[in-house]
């Protein structure tokens, strides 16, 4: 097991320069209606249900570094391109570089544009002042993705300590407290109703609205995140999924 704060300050000297970070590459995505997405290097997780390979193992070798300009000057393109008024960093952890991240809000906020920062939450959780700092941009929107109903679950599907996944409850805590626009979400796969009536226990214990506005995302069946599935000892409930998992035994 591993603690994610610790293994976030590590990335960070890799995939953070001054303020550059690394990105491996911009696109056009379908969800929220259209959004303009970069897609960044470096995770403190390694949920086993992640679609990200090299990127997230192999930090040093993919991708290069961009400065906030330039990563507003891509998004906005695509944006434009694709007539969308919504941008986001996305595929690893966008939180690790935090003075990148800033920045990018600070050029971001001078726009039009609607950012939805999709996030783990470990580093939100573990200092409630760089949820205060978020919670200055009225263009923000911040989601948490939960990886898991209960600190065992989300050790297992992360490999992570128990304990950091009251981090992830922490950071939507700290993110209301700071009046930030915020919702959670959760994969439906590793939500089953035993564990999920708790969860949501635990969301309406910070806020109603958390519970109301719970999010549910879909595991992406690619072979190899079923064959890390399967690795690990962890079942889907999916019939398609089982399918899936006995073909790539």
């Amino acid at each position: 097991m591993y603690d994610p704060v610790e293994l976030a300050e590590k990335l960070k000297k890799i995939v953070v320069r001054d303020d550059g970070r690394k990105y491996y590459r911009f696109r056009a995505a379908r969800f929220y209606g259209g959004i303009a997405t970069a897609d960044c290097v470096g995770c403190c997780l390694r949920c086993a249900f992640c679609w990200s390979r090299a990127p997230l193992i192999n930090p040093e070798r993919v991708g290069r570094f961009y400065s906030p300009k330039e990563v507003l000057g891509k998004l906005d393109s695509i944006a434009s391109k694709h007539g969308y008024s919504q941008l986001r960093v996305s595929g690893n952890e966008p939180t690790i570089g935090r003075q990148h991240l800033l920045k990018l809000l600070e050029l971001v906020e001078r726009t039009s544009y609607r950012f939805i920062l999709e996030t783990n939450g470990i580093l939100l959780g573990a200092d409630a002042g760089y949820a205060r700092e978020l919670a200055r941009f009225e263009n923000l929107h911040v989601r948490v993705s939960l990886k898991g109903c209960d600190p065992q679950q989300f050790s297992k599907l992360t490999g992570a300590e128990p304990e950091a996944f009251e981090l992830q409850l922490t950071a939507l805590q700290n993110l209301l407290d700071a009046g930030a626009s915020c919702h959670a979400a959760i994969m439906r796969e590793f939500a089953p109703p035993e564990k999920l009536g708790g969860l949501k226990q635990r969301l309406a214990s910070i806020d109603r609205s958390l519970t109301q506005r719970l999010e549910f995302e879909y595991l992406i069946p690619f072979p190899h995140v079923i064959r890390k599935l399967v690795r690990r000892g962890i079942s889907v409930k999916c019939e398609s999924l089982r399918e899936s998992i006995q073909k790539n035994r």
